[in-house]
């Protein structure tokens, strides 16, 4: 006779919930955590400062912006690549910020590396922002960028500079990175108030123009940003994130006002188990019920409810549409990079966790409900598979541990670097690299590479990027939960 419903769900959600995987041995978090902050300065565009860490990264694309004008040296790379595209650049900004603001207190002595490295990020997208309604969204061909393989200080592939304005609209990138300047205000309102209310200014700005010119940046720049970033999703989810840090950022009543007003208007409750650079759903929901779970905004109880049907989703048996889990126990979403949606949904669902806790809430599933320890030990499940828990053994945090990946796809650590061959190397000249079977001469400490596919399985090698590319959208959420397992290791 087969169980009934309600037991088939609860002995799923104990499986993967609730039991550690055998293989666990305990993780040094701390470790971790320094490895993935450190990772950020191997992304680094521009000059380097003298406190830089990666001493086989140098200088580069020091001369970005001049041919228009303006200086846009500095920034990140996003990925394995030399160019630097504002959308993923604003949301990794978005949360790094956010991992800072809920878990910075577990960093320890890593909180100050993980400030410097919003920090880096947000004075570039002062940069982006400095003329008003206009936003420079891309530095770099990627299609010339994409067809060479060398290093970003050999670069010399065309530095094309790509913008929105109001004849060119954007309002996801500029969505996005008005929530990226307004999270970054809340990063630094303690530490340096005068940079706090600069940034938040600009916040405030970027978010009129991105209301007020209203389209989706991959219309207005269709042949620069796509394949690459086309945002699919649309900008509407752009609008309601940027308004709901502004409003965490100044407390302003029109900002929540603009939540409630626009929330059918721009599809809150829509797609709820997404969150990453092209969709923000999942995010607006958790992000707005801390305000609901705090007793604060009863008004917005639909994103509350948003919020607990993301998190069913992603709790094994408990509800549909439902999220689906290697063999392995990994979160795994189709298409490329699947660790962007493992960090940044465990981040969520930790962050979340927090959030109903201090109002001693459950989640309800249906028939079941979800304390918020189950919710801390499923990020934790996640977490403890790219640091090695898995069927292959292999931390996919390259650096971390003793068996990880080797052959990434990322230009930088698989070229020799300048001290070791400080002849220019060409745009072809760099394909011998890319080609050969040898591990990665620098080592990019503290990258995520995109991770297995569905069967768990791996390939360590830099053709196959959608599994060996590491990605700053990966780490960042990933920085706000080893932060948090450093402190607390055993979840209750």
């Amino acid at each position: 006779m087969a169980l009934s419903s309600a037991v088939r769900l609860i002995c799923l959600l104990l499986l993967v919930v609730a039991n550690p995987p055998p293989c666990s041995a305990g993780h040094d978090y701390g470790d971790a955590l320094r490895k993935s902050i450190l990772f950020f300065e191997g992304q680094r565009s521009g000059k380097l400062p003298p406190d830089q860490r990666l001493k086989w990264r140098r200088d580069s694309a020091l001369r970005d912006g001049a041919h228009e004008g303006v200086d846009l040296t500095g920034g990140y790379y996003d990925a394995g690549d030399n160019v630097k595209f504002g959308f993923p650049m604003a949301f990794t900004t978005t949360l790094l910020a956010w991992s800072v603001i809920d878990f910075g207190r577990s960093m320890g002595p890593e909180l100050n590396n993980a400030v410097k490295a919003v920090k880096w990020a947000t004075d570039y997208l002062l940069k982006a922002t400095a003329v008003p309604n206009t936003i420079y969204v891309q530095v770099g061909d990627a299609f010339s960028d994409h067809n060479c393989w060398e290093r970003p200080e050999d670069m010399d592939t065309r530095r094309t500079v790509y913008k929105v304005d109001t004849a060119h609209p954007g309002s996801d990138v500029a969505g996005e990175t008005a929530a990226a300047l307004a999270a970054g205000s809340i990063v630094f309102r303690s530490r340096d108030p005068a940079y706090s209310s600069l940034l938040l200014n600009r916040a405030v700005s970027v978010f009129e123009f991105a209301d007020k010119h209203r389209g989706a940046y991959s219309s207005s720049l269709h042949s620069a940003v796509c394949p690459f970033y086309c945002d699919v999703n649309g900008y509407q989810d752009e609008l309601l994130w940027g308004a709901a840090w502004l409003h965490k950022a100044s407390r302003r009543r029109e900002y929540r006002e603009y939540i409630k007003t626009n929330e059918e208007v721009l599809g809150a409750g829509e797609t709820i188990n997404e969150f990453g650079w092209d969709n923000k759903h999942a995010g607006i929901n958790v992000l707005i019920s801390k305000e609901v779970a705090m007793g604060k905004a009863n008004y917005l109880q639909s994103f509350k409810q948003n919020a607990d049907s993301f998190i069913c989703s992603l709790l094994p048996g408990t509800s549909r549409p439902q999220i689906q889990y290697s063999p392995g126990g990994l979160i795994f979403k189709a298409g490329g990079s699947n660790m962007q949606h493992v960090t940044s949904l465990s981040f969520l669902l930790l962050a979340y966790s927090n959030y109903i806790s201090h109002s001693r809430q459950l989640v309800p599933c249906g028939k079941i409900s979800a304390t918020p320890a189950q919710l801390r030990r499923l990020a934790k499940r996640q977490v403890d598979y790219i640091l090695g828990d898995n069927p292959k053994k292999m931390s996919y945090m390259v650096g971390y541990g003793n068996h990880y990946p080797l052959r990434i796809h990322h230009r930088a650590s698989s070229v020799p670097s300048v001290a070791s061959h400080p002849a220019h190397i060409g745009c072809k000249a760099g394909s011998r690299y890319y080609l050969t079977p040898n591990p990665n001469p620098n080592i990019l400490v503290g990258a995520v590479v995109g991770g297995p596919n569905i069967t768990d399985d791996f390939p360590d090698s830099r053709p196959f990027f959608q599994e060996s590319e590491p990605t700053t959208y990966i780490n960042a959420p990933l920085v706000g939960l080893l932060g948090y397992f450093w402190a607390h290791p055993n979840p209750t």
